[in-house]
């Protein structure tokens, strides 16, 4: 007689796989038959934590560089189907019709470079998504090979940014990254990117949510943009100065097609703000700055600056609410984010309005310590419903913020799972829906989905956090 509700993990030392990969690895064995739950992934503390708190016992060996198959099945009959399921999930992963052909993907990103040059033949950029502990030999290859390179890994020793860029400085080439999650060229969209229209508008951005949501709200009012060039978070920092946030400014302001230049930045070093703000002003094309930190504009009111630079309207930044209300009880702010810059703006806009205390907290899933050896919080919303629940069910708690990132990329239905979740809520809840109209996911759709669900949904993330603070205010 078979044990009901089995389970397997074994370990596959040496055996790796990126994180986007296992995920669609997960999904694709759990939907097998007689399988119940399936987690593909490598064994780093934090995976282990959530495999241990679905019920899985992990060997205690398990390190970093081993690959866990984690199993429960409806019987041990199917076991032999499910492992053999893994298996062809990761082969089928892990190569690509090229024709009549099957073609293993290049090893190592010289002979990836190399294949490109033969097949497209012009230079191509090079894309580096790996372990941030092995980023820097495969960016650094193409930085050598005289090749811009976007590193959409985190977790890249500071050191090793520096040495990319001096680098790429001398080379004349542009490292975006490590960290850039969000990236256009000759309008085609790089990492979490923006269905947008060829415009007037060049970016460059040391902040991939907050490029985003710039790129949502000038589409929203009907403003396009040409190129979007992220830098990585840390670019404007005191020891990074701006390397790369200065190479593509240069580009832009060669490129006859913009009119204006957007600088998006997490709150940079202040003596790093002076030294670019001396070199945009050296530059032929107008640089708006859109810089965030105390005291500074927000992203809304920045995309307005340049609507106005431009001559543009600036519209009504559309709210949806829900047909009812949730009653309001004193409590604190919850900000639970998948944004960085997301985060870190509404913080600064509730810091500006409700001072400091109160126990308010805002929460940046797509952080270092949340994503090592696990997919994006775009990608996989697992870990902020997690949070999600325990947000709902403390006592503390008055009002929810959230941000959903549409585009390329990120989850392909975002409200699917965030809907339900939403709906048990007791607490009012209020969503920044960061996209536009073209983004594959529907953002109409995913809008509608999640006002139905009973939150309140804005496509400006200031305007949704202050509407929020209002929410609380109600209390008082």
């Amino acid at each position: 007689m078979s044990t009901p509700d089995p389970t397997h993990v074994e370990l596959r030392p040496g055996a790796y796989a990126d994180s986007v990969t296992l995920l669609q690895v997960s999904r694709v064995v759990q939907g097998l038959a007689g399988v119940l739950a399936a987690q593909v992934a490598m064994a780093t503390p934090l995976n282990i934590e959530v495999l241990t708190g679905m019920g899985f016992e992990v060997p205690a060996q398990a390190g970093p560089n081993d690959l866990v198959v984690a199993l429960r099945l409806e019987d041990a009959d199917a076991l032999a189907a499910a492992l053999a399921g893994v298996d062809q999930a990761l082969r089928d992963a892990n190569r690509r019709d090229d024709g009549a052909a099957v073609v293993a993907p290049p090893r190592t990103t010289a002979s990836a470079l190399r294949r490109s040059a033969d097949t497209s033949g012009h230079d191509a950029v090079a894309l580096v998504s790996v372990p941030g502990a092995h980023a820097f030999v495969e960016a650094m290859d193409a930085v050598e090979a005289g090749r811009d390179v976007m590193v959409f890994s985190d977790n890249v020793p500071l050191d090793q940014e520096l040495a990319l860029k001096r680098a790429a400085a001398e080379r004349g080439v542009l490292v975006m990254g490590p960290d850039c999650g969000t990236a256009v060229i000759d309008g085609v969209g790089l990492g979490f990117a923006n269905v947008v229209t060829p415009g007037p508008v060049g970016i460059v951005a040391a902040s991939g949510t907050g490029c985003q949501q710039l790129l949502a709200l000038l589409d929203h009012a009907g403003v396009g943009v040409t190129s979007a060039l992220g830098v990585g978070g840390r670019d404007l920092s005191a020891e990074v100065r701006g390397l790369a946030t200065r190479e593509a400014l240069r580009r832009l302001d060669e490129d006859p097609a913009v009119e204006l230049i957007v600088l998006i930045s997490k709150p940079p070093a202040a003596d790093v703000t002076a030294e670019i703000e001396e070199y945009a002003a050296s530059l032929a094309t107008p640089v708006e700055l859109a810089l965030l930190g105390p005291g500074r504009p927000d992203l809304t009111a920045a995309a307005e600056a340049v609507l106005r630079r431009l001559g543009r309207d600036v519209p009504a930044w559309p709210v949806d609410r829900p047909a009812g209300s949730r009653p309001v009880s004193p409590g604190a702010l919850r900000g639970l984010f998948v944004g960085g810059t997301l985060a870190s703006e509404a913080a600064l806009v509730a810091s500006e309005l409700l001072g400091e205390g109160g126990g308010h907290t805002f929460v940046d899933f797509g952080d270092d310590e949340y994503t090592t050896g696990r997919a994006h919080p775009m990608i996989d919303p697992s870990i902020r419903l997690e949070h999600l629940a325990r947000a709902a069910a403390d006592p503390a708690t008055g009002v929810l913020l959230l941000d959903v990132v549409l585009g390329h990329g990120a989850e392909p239905d975002p409200a699917e799972s965030l809907a339900p979740a939403l709906a048990g809520v007791e607490q009012p809840v209020v969503v920044a829906v960061v996209g536009t109209a073209g983004d594959p996911q529907g953002r109409d759709r995913q809008v509608r989905a999640l006002v139905d669900a009973g939150a309140e949904v804005h496509l400006s993330n200031a305007g949704a956090t202050r509407r929020a603070i209002e929410l609380l205010g109600e209390t008082r």
